[in-house]
């Protein structure tokens, strides 16, 4: 291979300027920054140097609107216990004068033994006048006791002409066919003929049992002096064609 051709493949010295620009790089580093960063850090010392005054300025002018609030504070609370110290003052007056005046009432007992004597003196005078008023009170006795038996007799009458209330009851009859094919209107004609002093029929209908077969529900109205469940049972249950069961499905006082 000749010189030139080494010459041609080589390609170092076409790529000089980047040798040139790593090598710069290197001797920046190993010696410091270059003049223009040593600029900007200087100028950047002298921008804090500038801040800091102002911020010193801020915190004293923070400092001294903070001393002012809490002078402010201060005169607020002496205010405040100048009126707390009068408010004391004024209590322990009162109390002395309460003081004085249990003193002053302690050492004059005379008020209740006044009341005392006043209140005998009127218990001895009504005590002479029921003594010299004897024959009046036994008048006045007669004639209460005449008063009170004349209230009881009008009251007694008066009692008498109200009507008695009469307890009642309503009571709800299931009443039970033999079969599906029982006539229920001929079943229900000999429930209702059924007749007794305090007794009123009410409303029916027939409700399904099952199979076809159905029941008789009938209600009734009852007086319990005169009427009552056993009394209506056997009474329906003497239809023995038509009749199989009677139940009581519901019973209320009114």
């Amino acid at each position: 291979m000749s010189g030139l051709q080494c010459l041609g493949e080589d390609n170092i010295w076409f790529e000089k300027p980047r040798y040139d620009e790593a090598e710069r790089r290197f001797y920046e580093g190993a010696n410091g920054p270059s003049t223009h960063s040593h600029h900007q850090v200087k100028s950047a010392l002298q921008g804090r140097g500038r801040s800091r005054p102002q911020k010193r300025q801020h915190r004293n002018s923070s400092s001294a609107s903070g001393d002012q609030e809490l002078v402010s504070r201060m005169k607020s609370l002496e205010l405040e216990n100048q009126g707390l110290h009068k408010v004391v003052e004024d209590l322990r007056a009162a109390l002395f004068k309460l003081e004085n005046r249990v003193r002053v009432l302690e050492r004059s007992p005379a008020v209740p033994c006044a009341k005392a004597v006043t209140v005998q003196s009127v218990k001895v005078e009504e005590e002479d006048d029921d003594e010299m008023d004897l024959f009046g009170s036994d008048e006045e006795d007669e004639e209460a006791e005449r008063l009170k038996e004349e209230r009881i007799a009008a009251y007694a009458a008066k009692k008498s002409k109200k009507p008695a209330l009469i307890a009642k009851s309503s009571i709800l009859l299931d009443v039970k066919p033999w079969d599906d094919e029982t006539d229920m209107s001929k079943l229900e004609e000999c429930v209702r003929s059924v007749v007794a002093d305090g007794l009123l029929w009410g409303q029916s209908k027939l409700v399904p049992v099952g199979y076809g077969i159905k029941k008789l529900q009938i209600g009734c109205v009852v007086e319990d002096d005169k009427v009552g469940t056993d009394l209506l049972e056997e009474e329906i249950t003497k239809f023995e064609d038509y009749v199989q069961s009677v139940d009581v499905a519901a019973f209320n006082k009114i």
